[in-house]
C-alpha cells in the first residue's frame, strides 16, 4: 500500500494522535468528574461514547482507505481530532462537552485505521529487492511514543491547575502536531486501483473472527480497571493526584522498557507464548491493582499491569496484521478492541459501585482467563512463517515454486500458500563439467526442483 522507501514515520505519529485518547482515559474521565457536573458513571459514560466512536471509525473505514487514499483521510481524522477535543476543551457546556468528545473520538479512530492499515501494508514487499519493514516492531515504535507522551502528560497536568479541559486539550495538540507529516504519506496507493477490480475475500476469516471476538473482552477487562484506576487510587489507597499521576507516568515508563524489550525479541518467542502468558500475568496484576489500600501495593500493580499490557498488545496487533496483508483484519481486530475499551470506563464504574473495587478485579481477572485460550489458539494455528508462492528462493536464482511447476512437478506437491517453510537440504548430483557458455544458474532446475520434497 505505502512505498518502500518511505519512512515509517509518519504512521508512528498516526498511531500515536490515534491511541493518545485511549491512555489518557483515567484523567480524562476523573477530570470530566470533578470539573463538570457529572457523576462517576456519568463520566464513565463520556469517556465509553468516546471511545465507540472511535471504534466506528475502524469499522466503517477498514476497506476504504485505498479507496479514498491515506492522506487525506488521515487529514480529515487528524481535522475532527483537532475540532472535538478542542471544543470540548473549552466549554464548560456538557451538551458540548459530549457532542465535542464523539467527534475528536471519530478523529482518532480514523487516525488509528490509517495507520494499522499501512503497518501491516509494509510487512509485504512489492518485488524482489525492496525492504519490508517488520509489523511488529513498527507497532512497538507506535507503542513507545504514545507512552512516553502520556507518560508526560501524566507528570505535568496534575501541575497545571484543575479542569477538565487539559487531558483534551492535550490529544487535541498532538493531533495538531502530527498534521505536517501526513505530507508523506501517499495521495493514492498502487493498491486503490488493484482494489477497485479485484474485491479479494478477507483471508483467514475464522481465525480473524476468535481473534476480534476476544480482543473485544480482553480490551473490555483493560479498561474496566483502566477508567477506574485513578479513583482507586484516590478513594481506596487515600492517595493525592499527584501521587497518582506519578505512579501513572512511571507505569508507562517502565512500559517503554516492556516494549522495547518486546521489539528486540521480535518474532524469537512466537506469538503464543507472548499473548497466552502475558494475559495470564496480566489477569493476576488486575485483581492485585483493584485491591491495592496503600501506595506500594497498588504501585506494584499499576506498574506490573503497565509494563505487560504493551507488550502483549504489539505481539496482538502483529498478529493481526499477519491475518491479511491489506491491514483489513488489524482494523477489524483493532476495532474490536475499541468496542471493548469504549464499554470499559461504563462496566468498570457499575462493577465497582455495586461490588466494589476487589471483587470488580475478581471478575475481570477471571474473564481475561477465560478469553486467554481462543486468543492463545490463534496465535498458535497462524504463528508459522506462512510460505507465500515465490518466498523460497536459492542463492540470486528463481524461485523454487515456479521452477518446480514449469519442470512438470504435480500440483499437489508444490508449497502451498499458508504451508510452514521447510528447510532447505542441499543434495549433490555428481554429473560431467557445464561448459562455461552453457552455465546455468545456481538456481536452475536441477537444484529447485527438488523444493517441493526437501
Amino acid at each position: 500500500m505505502f512505498a518502500r522507501t518511505t519512512t515509517p514515520w509518519p504512521l508512528v505519529a498516526l498511531f500515536t494522535a490515534g491511541y493518545l485518547a485511549p491512555y489518557l482515559l483515567p484523567t480524562t474521565v476523573g477530570r470530566l468528574d470533578s470539573g463538570l457536573p457529572l457523576s462517576a458513571t456519568q463520566a464513565g459514560a463520556i469517556g465509553s461514547a468516546l471511545l465507540l466512536s472511535s471504534a466506528a471509525a475502524g469499522f466503517l473505514l477498514a476497506s476504504r482507505v485505498d479507496r479514498v487514499g491515506p492522506r487525506t483521510l488521515a487529514r480529515a481524522g487528524l481535522a475532527l481530532a483537532v475540532l472535538g477535543y478542542g471544543t470540548a476543551a473549552l466549554t464548560a457546556s456538557v451538551p458540548a462537552v459530549v457532542a465535542g468528545a464523539l467527534l475528536g473520538g471519530f478523529g482518532s479512530g480514523t487516525a488509528t485505521t490509517v495507520a494499522a492499515t499501512g503497518i501491516a501494508a509494509m510487512g509485504v514487499p512489492p518485488r524482489e529487492g525492496v525492504r519490508a519493514w517488520d509489523p511488529h516492531r513498527t507497532t512497538t515504535l507506535g507503542l513507545l511514543s504514545v507512552s512516553a507522551l502520556a507518560g508526560t502528560v501524566y507528570l505535568t497536568v496534575p501541575h497545571l491547575g484543575p479542569g477538565h479541559g487539559l487531558p483534551l486539550a492535550a490529544i487535541a495538540l498532538t493531533a495538531a502536531a502530527v498534521w505536517p507529516l501526513t505530507s508523506r504519506l501517499p495521495i493514492r496507493t498502487a493498491a486503490t486501483r488493484q482494489a477497485r477490480r479485484n474485491q479479494d475475500p478477507l483471508p483467514h476469516l475464522r481465525a480473524g473472527l476468535v481473534l476480534a471476538v476476544a480482543m473485544l473482552f480482553w480490551s473490555l477487562a483493560q479498561n474496566s480497571l483502566w477508567g477506574v484506576s485513578g479513583r482507586i487510587g484516590l478513594t481506596q489507597a487515600h492517595l493525592t493526584e499527584a501521587a497518582v499521576g506519578v505512579v501513572f507516568a512511571v507505569a508507562l515508563g517502565t512500559g517503554l522498557l516492556g516494549v522495547i524489550g518486546a521489539g528486540a525479541l521480535g518474532p524469537r518467542l512466537g506469538r503464543a507464548m507472548p499473548v497466552g502468558a502475558g494475559t495470564v500475568l496480566i489477569a493476576g496484576c488486575i485483581a492485585l491493582s483493584a485491591s491495592a489500600t496503600d501506595l506500594p501495593t497498588f504501585a506494584a500493580g499499576e506498574i506490573a499491569w503497565n509494563t505487560l499490557y504493551p507488550i502483549v498488545l504489539s505481539y496482538v496487533i502483529g498478529l493481526a496484521a499477519s491475518l491479511d496483508p491489506r491491514g483489513r483484519w488489524a482494523v477489524l481486530v483493532g476495532s474490536a478492541s475499541s468496542l471493548g475499551t469504549a464499554a470499559g470506563p461504563l462496566i468498570g464504574s457499575l462493577l465497582s459501585a455495586r461490588a466494589g473495587f476487589p471483587a470488580m478485579g475478581a471478575i475481570l481477572a477471571l474473564g481475561l482467563l477465560v478469553v486467554t485460550l481462543p486468543m492463545t489458539a490463534v496465535a498458535l494455528h497462524t504463528g508459522g512463517r506462512p510460505l507465500l508462492t515465490g518466498a523460497v528462493r536459492r542463492r540470486g536464482g528463481t524461485p523454487a515454486a515456479v521452477v518446480a511447476a514449469s519442470t512438470g512437478t504435480p500440483a499437489d506437491a508444490l508449497p502451498q500458500a499458508g504451508t510452514p517453510e521447510q528447510p532447505v537440504v542441499e543434495i549433490p548430483i555428481d554429473a560431467p563439467a557445464v561448459p562455461a557458455q552453457r552455465s546455468y544458474d545456481t538456481a536452475g532446475p536441477r537444484q529447485a526442483a527438488a523444493a517441493p520434497g526437501s
